[in-house]
């Protein structure tokens, strides 16, 4: 049997192999097994079912079960249903919001190499350049570098503090879903928000119907009616104050989808209609933000790595994302050194070359 070797390995010395989301260098919580990627405070979503499910159960015991009995043709069970239905689909698209990559950008192991003669830095230099200028349909942009992450941020992508992650097209961290909204789960943020608005304004409409039968059905005023149904006016007064919330979120998010603008752009930068280098034009932005394949992850969070491993091992490609859109050739950069080595070579011989002569002019004295 051989001896246990050193920490983070076996005992034949090879490094022991472990999942990628178990030496994850962000904030992130992961379940089953790295399958779902969650914020730091992803307990938070479990506040969030609670104030969709509660009032759901309410209004399905009381509300909408008296308005099985007062509807006939079966209207009574189809608000039911489609209570079920729009309640359910709400939850499916929160749990997608909050339990998926949003975008993360992995790490570099080692700041970017060197760029071009504008952008050259010394290696002797304490720090990296703080930006860079790139042009983007005209309009310059800058970007910053990272020093936690070691790289260059692609436009429209920053560094969450609470994830601890440079997250693409970052839009912001939402407490309520326990996750950073970006890339590749905003579509199913404004989905969880707009039908959250739907489901609110759902509710609301029919405890007032059911007032509204039961002041006929009983033969008394509308207030003597609300008396009979509690029930009702606390739904009622819940969902108009919700809809202050998410439907203002919705209005909000509707505005920035029609500009291509992220809510971090928004609160951080002053664009125009016309300097904005993003906005293609009102269906243009809808079509890029709905019709639009969703990109891969740029991790494998399920994958194996050595246990002393970092996570700049773990992306897809090449781990110099940030810096690939300032950074040159490598095979280019590769080809001058070789030439300029070769150079250097040449000039060294000729030297020597010339010397040799020169000793052999040079008479011999005895």
């Amino acid at each position: 049997m051989a001896p246990p070797g050193p920490q983070g390995t076996t005992g034949d010395g090879a490094e022991e192999l472990v999942r990628a989301y178990r030496v994850w260098e962000g904030s992130n919580v992961f379940c089953l097994g790295g399958r779902l990627i969650f914020g730091p405070d992803a307990r938070s979503i479990l506040l969030t079912i609670f104030l969709i499910l509660a009032p759901s159960v309410v209004f399905c015991v009381t509300v909408a079960r008296n308005l099985m009995n007062s509807f006939s043709n079966h209207w009574g069970i189809a608000i039911m249903v489609a209570f079920v239905v729009l309640t359910v689909y709400v939850l499916v698209v929160l749990l997608l919001t909050s339990s998926r990559d949003p975008g993360i950008i992995p790490r570099n192991a080692e700041p970017p190499e060197q760029e071009d003669q504008q952008h050259l830095w010394s290696r002797r230099a304490t720090r990296i350049p703080p930006t860079k200028d790139v042009v983007i349909n005209g309009v310059t942009v800058k970007i910053k570098y990272c020093d936690t992450c070691k790289l260059y941020r692609p436009p429209r992508c920053s560094h969450c503090s609470i994830c601890d992650n440079c997250v693409e097209r970052f839009d912001h961290h939402c407490p309520w879903v326990g996750q950073c909204i970006g890339l590749r789960n905003y579509r199913f943020y404004f989905m969880f928000i707009f039908s959250a608005t739907l489901l609110c304004l759902y509710v609301h409409g029919f405890c007032w119907v059911n007032i509204v039968k039961i002041s006929h059905s009983n033969r008394i005023s509308i207030g003597r009616a609300m008396i009979r149904t509690p029930q009702s006016i606390v739904l009622i007064i819940y969902t108009f104050l919700a809809l202050w919330f998410v439907g203002g979120l919705s209005v909000f998010h509707l505005y920035l989808i029609s500009t291509n603008q992220t809510t971090y752009e928004n609160f951080r930068y002053s664009y125009n209609r016309n300097a904005s280098p993003y906005n293609k034009g009102i269906v243009r932005n809808f079509l890029e933000k709905f019709c639009t394949s969703i990109p891969a992850s740029k991790n494998h969070f399920r994958a194996k790595v050595p246990k002393r491993s970092l996570i700049h091992s773990l992306s897809v490609g090449s781990s110099l994302v940030g810096s690939s859109f300032l950074m040159n050739s490598r095979r280019e950069q590769e080809h001058e050194h070789e030439l300029g080595k070769s150079n250097r070579m040449s000039m060294e011989s000729d030297d020597d070359d010339s010397l040799l002569d020169k000793w052999q002019e040079k008479p011999l004295v005895n």
